[in-house]
C-alpha cells in the first residue's frame, strides 16, 4: 500500500474516533441533565407537606369560560377561579348540568389556607388534611411537568445516540444524521407542546407514549428502507406502543383493531418470509419487487368500501372518550381513522409480499395520520410524520434502484410468497 493510501486511512481511522468520543461525550451529556431534572422534579413531589392554618375568607373569580373549558356529559366538570390580588386559585368540581349554568366570571367564596412554608391553598368549603395533601400533590405535579418533560426529552436523545453509536456500522453517516435529527426535532416539540391530561391519564404518560411510538417507529422505518427483515422484530414493539395509546385515550379503534388483529401477525409472518428470500449477492438484503396494474386497481377499490363502511360503524360508537371535545370532529376523525386503517392493511400486505408499492401507501398513510394529528392537537406526532415522509422518499428510491438492477440482470422474482 502506497503512503498516499497509508496516510488517507489513518485520517480516516483518527476522524472516526472524534466522531465516536463526540458522540460519548453528547451521550453523557444528556444523560447527566436528563438525570438533574429527574432528580430535581423528584425532590419537589416527595417534600414534606408543610402544616395549614385558617387564614381566612376571600371572594374567588372564575377565570375560564364554556369555550375554554368545552366538557360534553362528563361526570366532573373542574372549574378554575382566582382571588382579586390573583396570589390564589381555587378548583371546584361540578357535575355536567351545574357547569352549563355556570355563568362566566361568576365570584365565590374560598377558604384561604396558609402553609408554614408560606405557600396558600384555597377550597370552596373547610378542608381536612386530606384536603391538604390531595390539592398539593397536585400541585406540584403541575409544577413538576415541564420538569419531567426535560428529563424525558433529553432521555430520549441519550437514547437515539446509544442506538446509533452502537450500531453505527450498520448505518451510513446519512442515516445517522437523520434518524438523531427527527429525535431531536421530537424532543423539542414535547416541551414546545407538553401533552394535557386525559381520560385520568396524566399528561406525562401520554407525552412518553408519542416519543416512544416515534422512536420506535422512525428506527422501525430505517430499516424497512434498508431491506432488512429486523424491522418486524421493532414493529412488533411499535404496535404495542399504539395499542397502548389507543388504549389510554379511548380512540381510533379502528387502528386498534388493526393493529391487534392484522398488524401483530403480520410482522411475524412478514419476518419469516423475508428470511425466506435473501438477496444472493448481499445476504442483509431481502429481494424486493413491485406491483401490476390490475392488481392495483383492485386494492383501491378495497379501500373505498372499506373506509365507508368501517367509518360509518365507528361513528356509532359512544366509548365516553373525553379525548375530543366536538362530535363533529369525532365523526371527521373516525372516517379518517378507518381509511389510514385501510390504507394501513394494504401497506402491510404489500410489505410481507416484499413490493415496492409499500412506499406509496405510505405516503397516503403518513398524510391521514398527520391529518388526525393536527386535528386532534398531537403536534409531538408530526415530527414522527416528518420522518415518515423524508424516509419514505428514501426508501423508494433505494427499492426502484435495487429492482432496476435485478431487472438489468435479468432477475425476476415469480415467488407468490
Amino acid at each position: 500500500m502506497s503512503k498516499k493510501k497509508t496516510g488517507a486511512l489513518t485520517n480516516a481511522l483518527q476522524t472516526n474516533k472524534t466522531i465516536l468520543k463526540i458522540k460519548y461525550v453528547l451521550i453523557a451529556l444528556c444523560v447527566i441533565v436528563a438525570g438533574i431534572y429527574f432528580f430535581k422534579g423528584m425532590s419537589t413531589l416527595l417534600s414534606p407537606i408543610p402544616s395549614y392554618e385558617f387564614s381566612g375568607v376571600e371572594t374567588f373569580t372564575r377565570v375560564t369560560d364554556k369555550g375554554e373549558e368545552e366538557y360534553e356529559d362528563e361526570t366532573v366538570c373542574p372549574v378554575e377561579f382566582e382571588s382579586e390580588d390573583g396570589s390564589v386559585t381555587m378548583t371546584v368540581n361540578y357535575t355536567f348540568d351545574e357547569w352549563e349554568e355556570l355563568e362566566g366570571g361568576v365570584k365565590k367564596d374560598g377558604y384561604v389556607y396558609t402553609g408554614s412554608d408560606g405557600s396558600k391553598l384555597a377550597f370552596d368549603k373547610e378542608a381536612s388534611e386530606n384536603d391538604f395533601s390531595s390539592a398539593l400533590k397536585s400541585l406540584r405535579a403541575d409544577e413538576t411537568e415541564n420538569v419531567f418533560g426535560v428529563a424525558m426529552a433529553f432521555s430520549l436523545m441519550a437514547l437515539s445516540l446509544l442506538v446509533m453509536t452502537a450500531f453505527a456500522k450498520h448505518f451510513t453517516a446519512y442515516e445517522q444524521i437523520w434518524f438523531v435529527s427527527i429525535m431531536i426535532i421530537a424532543a423539542i416539540f414535547s416541551l414546545i407542546f407538553p401533552e394535557e391530561s386525559a381520560n385520568g391519564i396524566n399528561g406525562l404518560v401520554i407525552m412518553a407514549l408519542y416519543l416512544l411510538d416515534t422512536f420506535l417507529n422512525i428506527l422501525c422505518e430505517l430499516l424497512i428502507s434498508k431491506q432488512s427483515k429486523w424491522n418486524f422484530i421493532v414493529s412488533v414493539f411499535v404496535e404495542i406502543t399504539e395499542i397502548a395509546i389507543c388504549l389510554v385515550l379511548m380512540y381510533r379503534f379502528a387502528t386498534l383493531a388493526s393493529t391487534l388483529f392484522f398488524w401483530l401477525p403480520c410482522d411475524i409472518i412478514s419476518f419469516i418470509n423475508w428470511h425466506k428470500h435473501p438477496d444472493k449477492e448481499e445476504e442483509e438484503l431481502t429481494k424486493v419487487r413491485t406491483l401490476k396494474g390490475w392488481q392495483e386497481a383492485l386494492i383501491i377499490i378495497g379501500i373505498i368500501v372499506w373506509t365507508i363502511g368501517i367509518g360509518y360503524f365507528l361513528t356509532t360508537l359512544d366509548l365516553g372518550s373525553d379525548f375530543f371535545k366536538n362530535r363533529t370532529l369525532e365523526v371527521i376523525v373516525c372516517y379518517m381513522d378507518a381509511c389510514a386503517s385501510a390504507v394501513g392493511i394494504a401497506n402491510g400486505l404489500f410489505i410481507l409480499f416484499r413490493f415496492r408499492e409499500q412506499w406509496i401507501a405510505w405516503y397516503f398513510e403518513a398524510f391521514l395520520e398527520a391529518l388526525m394529528n393536527i386535528l386532534s392537537g398531537q403536534f409531538v406526532l408530526l415530527v414522527l410524520k416528518l420522518g415518515y415522509f423524508t424516509n419514505t422518499t428514501y426508501g423508494y428510491i433505494k427499492w426502484t434502484k435495487y429492482i432496476k438492477e435485478a431487472e438489468a440482470k435479468n432477475i425476476e422474482d415469480k415467488t407468490i410468497f
